[in-house]
């Protein structure tokens, strides 16, 4: 298979051939749906970037069919925009789609970290103390993509304590889409802040403080949202343009 620039994972044609003829082509969607919004939540693929589908399939070394399949559930989780002669590319969300997600997020996540601060057990908090050891390393030697991952897993790791599939899901789909918002707008929420958060969360919730832990988590959300450059107006070009002394 020929090499490629993109930042996809790549399905081994060797791979691709040992699997089930059932399953292979959905299988095949799922691989590159997950390989795509790992990219976005990663910040590997930057908003409005066009998704071919000959070079999709080529990577993946699957048939465009399969290709457009995966590109129109992408697109029901808004995370990739059809658009008719053109073809697909990575979502734009407007200014006003970036704060009803992280408005979406607050409700379902302050009511998720209180009722698993009513449940919580040593191991569960021994493991979110590992993860964010994990995401300590990775702010320390400012490896960007490693310590993006590991931010968004963070919520995903308190969903999945709930033992609730549907809200892991939910919330994996909300962070794909948090990911692209804060991309768009620039956040300016360093990775070190977000990582003081969390670390107050879990302090939380390993004293079973439910309720502290659901406004901290608030209190996180509506920082990284308050530090996205969503303010409409227009540059100054005077201080733009103006000469240096």
């Amino acid at each position: 298979m020929a090499r490629h620039p993109v930042n996809l994972k790549v399905i081994p044609r060797a791979e691709a051939a040992s699997r089930a003829p059932s399953s292979a082509p959905r299988d095949s969607t799922r691989q590159i749906v997950e390989a795509v919004t790992s990219a976005i939540v990663e910040r590997r693929l930057m908003p409005g970037t066009k998704l071919s589908e000959q070079k999709l399939a080529d990577i993946f070394g699957v048939s465009r069919t399969l290709v457009r399949q995966a590109l129109n559930q992408l697109s029901r989780d808004r995370l990739v925009t059809l658009e008719r002669a053109r073809g697909a590319f990575v979502a734009r969300p407007s200014i006003e789609e970036a704060h009803e997600v992280f408005d979406v997020r607050q409700m379902l996540e302050a009511t998720m970290v209180r009722r698993l601060g009513a449940c919580i057990t040593p191991a569960q908090v021994a493991e979110l103390r590992a993860h964010l050891d994990a995401e300590q390393q990775a702010v320390a030697r400012a490896d960007v993509s490693g310590r993006t991952q590991l931010l968004a897993d963070f919520h995903i790791v308190l969903a999945r304590m709930l033992g609730n599939r549907v809200l892991e899901q939910l919330l994996s789909d909300l962070l794909a889409r948090s990911a692209l918002v804060s991309l768009m707008y620039q956040s300016n929420h360093s990775a070190a802040c977000s990582l003081a958060e969390h670390v107050a969360i879990v302090d939380a919730l390993a004293q079973g403080d439910g309720e502290s832990a659901s406004r901290l988590a608030c209190e996180h959300l509506a920082q990284v949202e308050k530090n996205l450059r969503t303010d409409p107006r227009s540059p100054d070009l005077t201080q733009i343009l103006r000469p240096t002394a």
